[in-house]
Parts: C-alpha cells; sequence; structure tokens
C-alpha cells in the first residue's frame, strides 16, 4: 500500500509485483543484490523488502518524503511509543520527561555516555539545533511545533511553548529524530539534502547502497549495546509475486504485503509465520482544494461523496485485501481502537459495506450534473472522468483501483487507473499532480487521533500544488478543522469530557467535504521467518507495529530480533 510512514510516506507498505516473474528469476535476482548466493545468511544478516518497485534513488534525510529509511534506525527519537497500546513510551536517547502543569514547559533528561556513528559526543545541543531546525522550515514540522528550547546542560533540555501545548509531547518526544549539529549546520534546506552518509546515535548504520539494494550495518558502539542482527539488507524486487517467490526459496526474511492465501502462510511457506494488525485507513486521495491549484472533478465534494457511496467495500475487501480490511468510519477515528472517540453526530459512524447507488446519483444530481450519452454524469460540458494513481506492481491495490473502476461505472462515474513507479507516484502524491491516488492514512506518534488529523487535514501541513505538502496530500483545509486542533493541543490528553467536542467538530467537518475518501481500515499482514530469527512481535506480545516499513516500529523489531540458534 505505502512505504511510510508512510510507504509513506512512506510512509508506509510493501506492495508490488511483477506479472510472469519466475521463482528461478526471483532467486536469480536475489542472488546478485547480495553478492552471490545464501553469502551472509549465517552472520545475522536480515533480508527484507518493503514493496520498493524499481531502483532506490539515495536518500536517508530522515524528514524527507521520499526517504529510504534511517528514522530509528539511524537517526533516533527521545523516546519510543507503541502505537498499538495506550501505554508509556519507551526511553531511547531521554530517560525521564515532564510537563509542568499547564502544559507550557516540556523537561527532558537525556542519555549519558552517547555518540554520533562518527564519534563525537551527542549532547542538549543536537536537540535543540534539531527542534530550532524544524521550528524554522515549514515542511519538516509535521504537528507544527513552535516551542523554544534550551539547552540546560548536556544532559537536560527544556522546551517552553506560549500556550498549553500538551499534544506536542509524543510529538517532540517520539518523532523528531535526533540529527548531528556538527555535520547539519551547514546543510541550507535540510528538506532537500539526501544525505548521502548518514550520521545518526542510532543501533544501525549505512553500510553499502545500490540501486538494486542497500544494507544497514549493527552499530558497534550503539548505547545500548551492538544489536544481535549485523545487517538489513533492502531488496529491490519486482513486485508482489517476486516477495511471494522470495518467501517461497527462502530468501527473505520479511515482507509486510499480500501473498497468496495469506491464512495459509505456515502451510505454504514453513519456517514462516504471519501476523495482521489493523491501523492505517486505505483511502483515495483526492487533490481537493481549487483556490490551492488543483484541477478536475475531484474538486468538487459531491464527487468525492458520490464515489464514497458507490463503492462496494465488502467486494473490495474480498478481491483485493483477502477480507483482511475491516470498517472505516468517515471521520477517521479507528473504530476499534478509537471506538470512545467516534462522533455521535456522524452520519454514518461506519462507511457503507455495500454500494448505495441511489444516494450517489442524487448527491451529483442535486448539484447539478445529469448522465450524457455514455451514461457518465457531467456538469458544464465537463464529464466525471477521473484518473487513479497507482504504483506498479502493488497487486492488491491495482486489483482495488481495477474493482472500482467496475463499481463507480455503474454509479455514472468513469474512472481511470494508471500505474506509476514509486518514484513517479511519490512525486505526483507531494506535489498535488493527481486527480485520484491510493493510499493510506496512517498514525502519528502515539494512540491518539488527533495526530491524523494534524498530519493529513492542518492548513499548517498542506501547500499548493507545485509545492511539496506534508503530508497533507489533498491540500484540503478548514477553519473548523483548524481551530479544533489548535483547542486539543492545549487539553490533557486525560481530559477526555474537554476534547470530544473538539473531536466532533473534526470528525463531522471530514465527513461533509471527504477530501479523502474512505475505503477500508487496511488489515496490515507481515509474513515473517521465525525459523531463522526469533523476538517477532505476536498477538500476545505486540510491542510495536509489525510492518516492515512503520518507522520507527521496525527499529524496535530490529533491536530485539536475534539470529536463531
Amino acid at each position: 500500500m505505502f512505504l511510510q510512514q508512510n510507504r509513506g510516506s512512506g510512509r508506509r507498505r510493501g506492495r508490488v509485483r511483477a506479472a510472469g516473474v519466475s521463482l528461478a528469476a526471483t532467486a536469480a535476482l536475489l542472488a546478485g543484490c547480495s553478492g552471490g548466493g545464501d553469502s551472509g545468511r549465517g552472520d545475522g544478516t536480515l533480508i527484507v523488502y518493503t514493496g520498493q518497485a524499481g531502483d532506490y534513488q539515495i536518500n536517508f534525510n530522515p524528514y524527507a518524503p521520499a526517504r529510504l529509511d534511517g528514522d530509528g534506525t539511524i537517526f533516533e527519537s527521545l523516546f519510543f511509543y507503541n502505537l498499538t497500546k495506550n501505554e508509556e513510551p519507551q526511553p531511547r536517547l531521554g530517560t525521564e520527561y515532564a510537563w509542568n502543569e499547564d502544559g507550557t514547559e516540556l523537561s527532558v533528561t537525556l542519555r549519558e555516555g552517547v555518540t554520533w556513528s562518527d564519534g563525537e559526543k551527542f549532547t542538549a545541543d543536537d536537540v535543540v539545533f534539531t527542534l530550532d531546525m524544524i521550528d524554522k522550515h515549514p515542511t519538516l514540522n509535521a504537528v507544527g511545533f513552535e516551542g523554544e528550547a534550551t539547552a540546560v546542560d548536556d544532559t537536560h533540555v527544556k522546551i517552553t511553548f506560549d500556550k498549553p501545548s500538551f499534544l506536542d509531547g509524543p510529538y517532540v518526544l517520539g518523532r523528531v529524530w535526533m540529527v548531528p549539529e556538527h555535520l547539519w549546520r551547514g546543510i541550507k534546506d535540510p528538506s532537500k539534502d539526501v544525505i548521502r552518509e548518514p550520521v545518526g546515535t542510532g543501533p544501525f548504520a549505512l553500510d553499502t547502497f545500490k540501486p538494486q539494494a542497500f544494507t544497514l550495518k549493527a552499530n558497534p558502539d550503539y548505547w545500548d549495546g551492538e544489536p544481535a542482527v549485523k545487517r538489513i539488507r533492502y531488496l529491490s524486487l519486482s513486485g508482489n509475486q517476486a516477495g511471494a517467490d522470495a518467501l517461497a526459496a527462502g530468501k527473505i526474511d520479511w515482507q509486510t504485503g499480500p501473498v497468496p492465501d495469506i491464512a495459509g502462510v505456515e502451510k505454504n511457506y514453513p519456517g514462516y509465520r504471519a501476523i495482521t494488525v489493523p491501523m492505517n485507513q486505505t483511502v483515495l486521495m483526492t487533490c481537493a482544494e481549487k483556490d490551492r491549484g488543483c484541477e478536475g472533478p475531484q474538486t468538487d465534494p459531491a464527487v468525492r461523496k458520490a464515489i464514497y457511496h458507490a463503492l462496494d467495500r465488502t467486494q473490495l475487501n474480498e478481491l483485493a485485501f483477502q477480507s483482511t480490511s475491516s470498517a472505516i468510519s468517515p471521520g477517521f477515528a479507528l473504530p476499534e481502537r478509537d471506538k470512545a472517540l467516534l462522533s455521535d453526530g456522524l452520519g454514518d459512524r461506519l462507511a457503507p459495506m455495500q454500494p448505495q447507488v441511489s444516494e450517489a446519483a442524487q448527491l451529483l444530481e442535486e448539484a447539478g450534473y445529469t448522465k450524457n450519452g455514455e451514461g457518465i454524469y457531467a456538469k458544464d460540458g465537463k464529464a466525471v472522468e477521473l484518473t487513479i494513481k497507482v504504483v506498479t506492481g502493488w497487486t492488491d491495490y491495482i486489483t482495488a483501483v481495477d474493482t472500482m473502476g467496475q463499481q463507480l461505472k455503474k454509479a455514472g462515474i468513469k474512472v481511470t487507473p494508471q500505474q506509476l513507479s514509486w518514484n513517479e507516484w511519490s512525486d505526483a502524491r507531494g506535489q498535488g499532480r493527481f486527480e485520484l491516488l491510493i493510499d493510506s492514512l496512517y498514525q502519528g506518534p502515539s494512540a491518539d487521533p488527533f495526530y491524523l488529523y494534524h498530519y493529513f487535514y492542518s492548513s499548517e501541513t498542506t501547500a499548493k500544488v507545485g509545492e511539496t505538502a506534508q503530508p497533507n496530500y489533498s491540500r484540503w483545509s478548514d477553519t473548523r478543522v483548524d481551530r479544533a486542533l489548535a483547542a486539543l493541543k492545549g487539553i490533557d490528553r486525560e481530559d477526555t469530557a474537554g476534547r470530544q467536542p473538539h473531536f466532533d467538530a473534526i470528525q463531522e467537518a471530514l465527513e461533509e467535504e471527504m477530501p479523502y475518501i474512505p475505503v477500508l481500515t487496511a488489515g496490515t499482514t507481515s509474513e515473517y521467518n521465525a525459523e531463522k530469527f526469533t523476538g517477532w512481535p505476536s498477538e500476545e506480545d505486540l510491542y510495536a507495529f509489525p510492518a516492515v516499513w512503520q518507522r520507527p516500529d521496525h527499529s524496535e523489531i530490529f533491536k530485539r530480533l536475534k539470529p536463531a540458534g
């Protein structure tokens, strides 16, 4: 689905395939990437597949939308938050933190004895420099951080805010990747530099880079001890089928994405196991805001909402996702984790699983659309014809958009899939060069929907078409949402009654305007080699969100894994 955060943003998922790739061809490619057959398989090397299709383009800037890796593995945050549970964060570069009573001052104690991978000492000055850097560069500032950081001494930082800012805490503590002042202060534009030779404090460092594969190596001087996994090799393959073939051949150890017969992984791939966790939300992204340069029928909320009602989500789940996805709320609070926060003011607490074609028709006709001779709705001589961008090889998403095309045609809406390389797709998403684009919205630094709302719906995180949005790719914003987000930042998370009216306002605005058309809550499935490595997350011990593209959760998993035997 995405490399995220991202896919995505890659964040974040691995969804790739190339038609007709044979097992022998896949094995040959893997052998070539690894330097020959199974070389390195006995030295603690973990081979992962994120879904990358096509050559890698070097980029280890943890703040770049198209980064390959680095956040969590090479560059660290102060603490680690587990997205699957509402629990206290685990120390990383920080050891303790505390808010003052009114949420205007955050004090952080740093770990002693930490060094950068080039041997320089990590100090509070690096933390202050990093926070000042993201404050000065809006494209790096995912939640609108406006604090002022001060180094009290080498191991203590004080961050002050002009107003209560409790919800800045998980972001500042868990998603700001600390960078070395002695190297980064000379970078003119840190949002664009690709950082070819990354220097961090993390458990891993860059070893080798080639367009077909890159390798991280264990940091022998890591403050928490050298990891048991000595190398992590990232492969670029040709797609989902190639990934499934590689699993069958025992050539990769971890991938996140679909394989045929997900329920039968242990039988079909001896030594491997699978885990599925609902978390990110599959959407049709729309370039929604005309005032920011978007063009096309999708700029009309009536068209967006008609698409929402015309989708047959049950069929999509069965055909594209092997029924691993689940219901989604148009208010974008997670139906299970955030059940208590779902607004009573929503028209649909959950998106309909069956198509509502008559509802879609009514929305379009009330907005002035009529069907042309081809049965497609049109207005002012312009038909509702749209292109959906999808990454070549992401077979589940390709199946999904193909199926959507058939479903939407019944509702008088014509959509045409357009397959692109990941680099082309990512660039189009970031620059707003699309009408529709299939991807997922990812969660924030802790188990709280505030962060998803701020990431994808805030005026502070978007830009005009042609400029980089990070990550409000829809270009849509609303004063009601901005006001509610500003209010939520100043309310302690324990004050559930005080927060709910603001969540209500956000969710109701999102349902009304629908800049991201909700499809399903994705069941994120990973297949992993339990025979060669131990310590994987399980349903009983879900210590991190187990997706190979999820940063920094993947680094927490890398740290805990051990070669079996």
